[in-house]
């Protein structure tokens, strides 16, 4: 007798047993047909079943019956011929979103995985060992950000480029990412510019230790305090707190992020048909961004924002190269290879000597600064486009 007779028996048995108490007065049909799992009224069909059949009357007739709600058998087929055909190195979870999304498949994932390793095609994953708890999130958004880059083959046919990606810590919802050749000042500053334009200025700022975050005076040391990166400056400048990582696991939150974003974005890119980082950051921004963040951004913990709007965009003027120069007697300023001319001033009649910051922006444009005062903007090639103080 197989498993599925022994049930059936052991119901028969239990089921007679009740009946007999039943009818010996000892128990009702309530509690008769509770104690079986079952409503009154099956209760009393089964009786009248065992009266006018006997014991071949409670056989369970869906036995030997297809399923009503069995896949069919030829949408099972196509999507084993979609997995070998197009999508062999996804994941099934992935695999399974893309079905739905490209190929109006109605199955659900897990018959769709349970047919993937009836069929050899993907084996079963290993169960996990336990591993240390992760830390906790910041209970709401805006007050830990996770800065970090990861490079990959991200493009068929490319050479391994830097992704950069700014996530928030309560949520991991991932408010900026862009490929680039390789990170740097300038793709830390495009990060944060990207997310204080559209959400505000943040608490915290969380990344590596990399030259372009922090100086080191120690390979492998503290970072330091008092000599700060462009990078270190701009957050000092905005208020925001910056936090060095001593060790990968510090970062779990990005790297965890990295790992699900190195198996999908590449495929993804590649059904896109997307070959090069200039459309690739359009199409990441647009399209890819929106859709992953509904996938996999959590709630925070706690309502609200720590978020904080920057009403006069000091930003645009902080998350950018900033360097002292000392004014020359010819009243020019040396900036690499230019030489940017100060225009007259109501201010003094000359700038001789004076120290100034100069500013160079992200698109290659210059601006000269005396204290709170801006004299005057350049395009990339140093000629003056503003004068600010002539024209005040």
């Amino acid at each position: 007798m197989g498993r599925a007779g022994v049930l059936q028996e052991i119901r028969r048995m239990r089921f007679e047993a009740l009946l007999d108490r039943h009818e010996r007065g000892e128990l009702s049909q309530v509690e008769a047909a509770e104690m079986l799992g079952m409503s009154e009224r099956t209760f009393r069909r089964w009786r009248d079943r065992l009266r006018d059949e006997g014991p071949e009357g409670l056989i369970d007739r869906r036995i030997g019956k297809p399923s009503s709600r069995r896949a069919g058998e030829d949408e099972i087929l196509r999507m084993l011929g979609l997995w070998r055909d197009h999508y062999a190195d996804f994941t099934v979870k992935h695999f399974h979103e893309q079905l739905v999304k490209r190929h109006g498949y109605k199955l659900g994932y897990t018959v769709t995985k349970l047919h993937l390793h009836r069929s050899g095609l993907v084996r079963p994953a290993p169960r996990r060992s336990a591993h240390r708890k992760k830390r906790p999130r910041r209970p709401m958004a805006g007050m830990l950000l996770h800065q970090d880059a990861s490079r990959h083959d991200w493009l068929d046919g490319a050479p391994p480029l830097d992704l950069v990606v700014t996530l928030d810590d309560a949520t991991s919802e991932i408010y900026s990412a862009f490929l680039v050749a390789e990170e740097a000042t300038a793709s830390s500053f495009r990060g944060l510019a990207e997310v204080v334009a559209v959400h505000g200025l943040f608490c915290a700022l969380y990344t590596d230790r990399g030259s372009h975050y922090f100086h080191t005076p120690a390979a492998g040391g503290k970072v330091s305090r008092t000599l700060l990166t462009q990078v270190g400056r701009a957050l000092a400048q905005l208020g925001i707190e910056h936090i060095a990582a001593y060790s990968p696991e510090a970062r779990g939150r990005s790297e965890r992020a990295f790992r699900t974003l190195q198996d999908r974005l590449p495929k993804e890119l590649r059904l896109a048909g997307i070959s090069d980082a200039e459309t690739a950051n359009r199409w990441l921004a647009e399209v890819y961004l929106p859709a992953y963040n509904a996938r996999f951004a959590v709630a925070a913990e706690q309502n609200g924002s720590a978020f904080v709007a920057d009403t006069a965009q000091a930003w645009r003027d902080v998350l950018c190269i900033q360097e002292e120069r000392v004014v020359g007697n010819d009243n020019t300023v040396k900036w690499k290879r230019l030489s940017l001319q100060i225009p007259p001033s109501p201010l003094r009649p000359h700038f001789v000597r004076a120290k100034v910051r100069v500013l160079e922006y992200p698109d290659g444009r210059l601006a000269v600064f005396w204290g709170p005062h801006r004299l005057a903007d350049y395009d990339a090639l140093g000629n003056i486009t503003n004068a600010h103080a002539l024209a005040a």
